[in-house]
């Protein structure tokens, strides 16, 4: 649709005194793995900064049908030596521009993404830690941020994130202490580090990246793993949906909760309680089923074992053979590993129209940020449907949505109007 044609019938709309319904919540537009991810709305590069990249998969998104006046830059790119990927069900048009084209069962996505994210997590952070990767996720992710784990019919499960009003002295942290996550540092102290959203209501110049100890000022590195300094191993649950099979999926049958060890460490509460806590990245990488010594029965030895959520698993499930799904992962990260950052993928309504879409979309943002890709020039993910990027946003807003002649724009929630109207608040059970 064209920036005029809509405006045409939202300014007609608007002057008459109607009301404009949201739209992206129920055409599945905006992928909500964003706001869960990020707390912002989607916000993505635009089309040109697709020939910054170096290495390309277009993941769900058939380019030169729903983003014409853009594939020139998907084409273009290729000239400069940029490799590029389809990963669509079908032969689509943009499979016919890639080098290599992956054709997982339609709607398997997910799991094909959690097997390239557990080989770039043995092979560029556990086996041969890559140093800009490993930099990134203690910088720019919660992967060193400390959780509480629940104890939970007989096994611990993962819990809420540690704040600074957990402990005795808050950290020496008195402005909004209860938003503000918890961290060792490499020499084994506890801080609470910039950029916290307890820091964007408080002192000014400490919400940022910065790494730095909120308290002092003073420059800090934090540990991503209790691996070696922790008090205890303990088991932690995890939830397993591989083995609910039906007539359209394949499914791997493995218990329904993934017991994992993990490194942890005890620590004193204010309330006088104690409670045992973990990294992000440590759970993480017991998630994702890899091995680090611990003798964990439910991890993988080996790209071959039939464990959640090795490249073997994946190839039952998705029909894409484990050696792909290998491969494509290992140029995916060392490309980043050796560019910082810009490899790319490009992905759309073909992961978007799903009913668990977040789980497509969330395992494809974890490849990218183990690898260091979102924020950089030609990296991240570049999620496109339609106009999403409007040049002329700002002299458009007021001529669409007639705010020339009255203000606040008409707009309302579509999920809420459409929930109340058309009764569906008759059908819910209590």
């Amino acid at each position: 649709m064209s920036m005029v044609s809509y405006a045409s019938g939202a300014r007609y709309l608007s002057l008459i005194g109607g009301t404009c319904l949201s739209f992206y919540d129920w055409y599945c537009d905006l992928p909500p793995a964003s706001p869960q991810t990020w707390g912002e709305q989607t916000d993505v590069p635009e089309s040109a900064d697709w020939y910054n990249s170096s290495y390309i998969i277009a993941w769900g998104s058939n380019v030169p049908q729903t983003r014409t006046p853009d594939a020139h830059f998907f084409t273009e790119v290729r000239y400069k030596g940029t490799k590029t990927v389809a990963v669509t069900p079908d032969y689509a048009e943009i499979a016919k521009l890639c080098d290599l084209w992956l054709a997982p069962k339609q709607g398997t996505d997910a799991a094909m993404a959690l097997a390239m994210g557990h080989v770039m997590l043995r092979e560029f952070h556990l086996d041969s830690p890559s140093q800009y990767f490993t930099d990134y996720v203690r910088r720019y992710t919660d992967m060193p941020m400390l959780v509480m784990l629940e104890e939970r019919d007989g096994y611990y499960a993962a819990g809420r994130m540690l704040r600074a009003a957990d402990l005795v002295d808050a950290l020496g942290q008195e402005n909004n202490p209860e938003w503000k996550t918890v961290a060792f540092n490499t020499n084994g102290e506890m801080v609470a580090p910039n950029g916290s959203i307890g820091f964007r209501w408080g002192e000014k110049g400490k919400w940022n990246l910065e790494q730095r100890d909120g308290k002092t000022g003073e420059e800090t590195e934090l540990q991503l793993s209790l691996l070696g300094s922790q008090d205890e191993i303990a088991e932690v649950g995890f939830p397993y949906f591989g083995g609910d099979g039906t007539e359209h999926f394949n499914k791997v049958e493995l218990e329904n909760v993934l017991l994992h060890k993990l490194p942890v460490k005890r620590l004193q509460l204010a309330d006088g309680s104690t409670a045992l806590v973990t990294t992000v990245y440590d759970l993480t990488l017991a998630n994702y089923g890899l091995e680090r010594g611990l003798n964990d029965v439910n991890c993988a030895t080996s790209y071959d074992d039939v464990k959640a959520y090795t490249p073997a698993w994946a190839e039952q499930i998705t029909g894409v053979s484990r050696s792909q799904i290998i491969r494509i992962a290992r140029e995916f990260a060392d490309n980043a590993d050796k560019t910082h950052g810009r490899s790319m993928i490009i992905v759309g309504a073909g992961l978007n129209h799903w009913y668990h879409l977040d789980m497509n979309y969330r395992g494809l943002i974890n490849m990218l940020i183990f690898c260091g890709c979102v924020g950089q020039s030609g990296g991240g993910w570049a999620h496109y449907v339609g106009q999403e990027k409007l040049r002329p946003q700002t002299g458009w807003q007021p001529l669409a949505f007639a705010l020339d002649w009255q203000r606040p724009a008409r707009h309302m929630n579509s999920t809420s109007y459409f929930y109340n109207h058309s009764s569906q608040w008759r059908y819910e059970k209590w």
